[in-house]
Parts: C-alpha cells; structure tokens; sequence
C-alpha cells in the first residue's frame, strides 16, 4: 500500500517541464564595494476604463486593482533588493479613457515615467505606442492576450508579459495529446474574442496532431442567469444543444469573457471532460500554486492586498520585477541602459516558474511555462515532456521565430 500510495503522489511530476532541473540559476546580483549614488525608478500603471458583462460566478466578480495589485507587489520586491543597491522604485496609476491615459502618461514621462504598465484594449495599446514612439518609454501589455499585437501589429517599444492565446491553446493542447484525448468537440462563443480564441485551438490542433470532429456556436441568453430557477433552464438547454454530436474526447469550449462556459461541466449530453474556458483551463498563474516557493509568493501577496492573486496580477508582477531585475544587474536608472538589456539574450528573470525566464527576441513576448488547472487545483505544467524545440522548449508554446510576422523587432 505504501508503494502504491508514493507511485500515486509521485505522478505529478511527470507532467511538470522537464527543463525545469535543465535551467541555469541566474547569476548572484553584485553587490558594489562602494555604494552608489541613491537613484528612483518610477514605474507608471495604466489601466483604461472597460464595460463588461459581469462573468458567471459571483466568485469571478473583478477586483477595482486587478493588475495593481500584482505590479505594487512587484514595487515592493524590487525595493527589497534596491535598499542594498541604493535604488528606489515607485509607482503611479493613471486609469480612465485611452486619450486620457495617453495625455497623462506623456505629462509623467517628462517627469521620468519611463517604464508603463498598461492594462487596456488592443487598439488602445497601438494607439498609446504610436503616441509614445520616439520617446524613452518602454511598454508592458499586461491586459490582452491578441496575437496581432505580438506579430503583424507589433511595436518595437511594447513588450508583452501576458501570454498570448496561441501560447495559451498551445499549453493545454499539449496536455491533452499527452493524455491521449486527441479528439474535441469545439464550443464557440459569438463574441469576436471567441472566435480569435477558437482560431488558436484549431491552429494548435493542426500543430500538434490533435482533431476537431466538430464545431458547434453557442448562442448566449444571459436573461434567467441569476433569476430564480434559471439553473433548470440551463439544466435542459445545454443537454439538448450536445445532443447527437460525434464521438469526442473533451469538449473544448471558447469563451473568452466567461459569461458561459461554466454552464458546460456536468451538464453534456454524454460524459465527457471540459477544457478551454472552464474546467480545465489553462493560464499564466493559479492562485492554489505550491511549487518553486509560489506558496510564499502568494502569501506576500495577500498579505498585501488581503486576496489571492490572479494571472493579471501575476503578468503585472513580471512587468515590474522585469525592471526591477534590470535596474539590479546593470545598478543604474538610464533609460536606455536598461531597456536594451531586458531586449538581450542575457537577461532573464525569476519568476516562481522552476525555470529562467526572458522575453522573445523576435517579439518581445514574455516566454514562460503556462499552468494547467481546475479551478481549485494545479493539474500540470506545459511544455510536457516530449514535445522539443531546437533552441527552448519554451518556444513549442505559441508562434515561434520562424513562424512570426513583426517586423519592428529585426529593423
């Protein structure tokens, strides 16, 4: 029993990446014989004002300081080891419209805001870059997982710590192909968001050797969602919309918004697993992750704001420790000193994944492991085991250089 109970537990860990024990421990930051001269990096957070269906759960309601929190966090960090440095790091916060958030940043950066934050839409971010282009800024897109932004939209002062959907449809996928369950029922939403993520799970089922038997649209009624006896609506509607589809392993479901998705579990017509917007969903962080001192990470994190941290704190945080990672090494606040440095192949920075990370040097995407889960628990790590990649295994998760389609990146 006892060696059946040790080959149980050990299981896990046969999903986790295997590069994870490959990786090079960052070099030790050095400390100055002679204290240099104290210098204050300001980082400045922008966050556009958004209307948005309230999602199905009332535990999924958004927090006013979903992504501030995480980079506050991450200012706190990077202030830890600047206090041995002589550094300061602060942080302001502009919210409102995308010409309001414009305006403001370019009145904080002639006061030294160089590095921002930003949490707003696609054409929003483009807009804010075209007005910054030129000027010491350097960008984080920590809000919008648009692949455009990364490939035939990209701009040489953005660079991106959310993941991307491909790299996201890519961590899942290849979770399912290690299982085994290659054959998916796909659920689409009628939002513009849902259709982009659904073209990611198609191009990663091409990719990956997995198959789409069938596609069908979900047409949403969110009218009886919370009205009493609402549930025995959804209870009969969904069995009937699944009715008579062909033999699947998973049903995939593409819901970016999360205003249905969650009907899907326990409610199919037959027995089958959800993946892709509810059930087993794939993200940048999980607030229930144990793994690489991510207990005591997340414990800082509450402690701070008083709630668990979700993947836009998490890509927040990687933003500003981004920075703050950079400041540390080259121990100086010039601009451009270290904008080129976090550009670099010799920069990476730890971010509670087992591995080092960095940002793509085609792109400027974050490139990082992706957590797979169910809503309480941590179910695997991608890459999985066998899936290769000539140069980082890291790169078998979303549109690698081959692949890519900026060209602000290599001009």
């Amino acid at each position: 029993m006892a060696l059946a109970l040790t080959a149980a537990f050990a299981l896990p860990a046969r999903a986790e990446n295997p590069s994870a024990q490959e990786a090079p421990k960052p070099a030790p930051i050095p400390i100055p014989t002679t204290q240099p001269q104290g210098v204050n990096i300001k980082i400045l957070y922008v966050k556009e004002n958004r209307q948005k269906e309230l999602p199905l759960s009332l535990l999924d309601q958004p927090n006013p300081d979903d992504g501030i929190a995480g980079a506050k966090l991450g200012v706190a960090d990077n202030n830890t080891t600047g206090r041995f440095l002589n550094q300061t790091f602060t942080m302001d916060v502009l919210e409102g419209d995308i010409d309001e958030l414009i305006k403001g940043a370019t009145e904080k950066l002639s006061g030294g805001d160089s590095f921002i934050i930003a949490d707003v839409e696609p054409d929003s971010l483009l807009k804010l870059s075209d007005a910054l282009a030129g000027k010491p800024a350097q960008i984080f897109n920590v809000g919008n997982p648009d692949d455009r932004l990364r490939e035939e939209d990209c701009r040489p002062n953005v660079m991106h710590t959310a993941p991307t959907r491909t790299m996201l449809a890519d961590a899942l996928t290849q979770y399912l192909v290690w299982k085994r369950w290659p054959n998916w029922l796909l659920v689409v939403g009628p939002s513009p968001k849902d259709q982009l993520l659904a073209d990611a799970y198609r191009r990663s089922a091409k990719k990956f050797g997995a198959k789409i038997v069938e596609e069908r649209q979900f047409k949403i009624d969110t009218g009886n969602r919370r009205a009493d006896g609402g549930y025995e609506q959804i209870q009969q509607q969904i069995p009937q919309f699944m009715q008579g589809a062909k033999d699947h392993d998973v049903v995939l479901v593409a819901d970016e918004d999360e205003v249905f998705a969650d009907y899907f579990p326990y409610r199919t017509w037959v027995p089958r697993p959800i993946a892709g917007s509810a059930g087993l969903v794939p993200s940048s962080w999980h607030p229930a992750l144990e793994l690489w001192g991510g207990t005591q990470f997340q414990n800082r994190f509450k402690k701070l704001t008083g709630r668990i941290m979700r993947p836009i704190d998490y890509d927040a945080w990687v933003a500003t420790r981004a920075v703050g990672e950079a400041a540390s090494r080259k121990q100086t606040s010039d601009f451009k000193t270290l904008r080129d440095f976090m550009h670099s192949p010799n920069f990476d920075v730890a971010a509670f994944k087992g591995v080092a990370t960095s940002f793509r040097a085609w792109n400027g995407q974050f490139r990082e492991p992706l957590l797979v889960s169910t809503p309480k628990h941590l179910v695997s790590v991608s890459p999985q085991q066998g899936f290769l990649h000539q140069f980082s295994v890291l790169d078998t998760l979303g549109i690698d250089k081959p692949e890519t389609k900026c060209k602000a990146y290599t001009q």
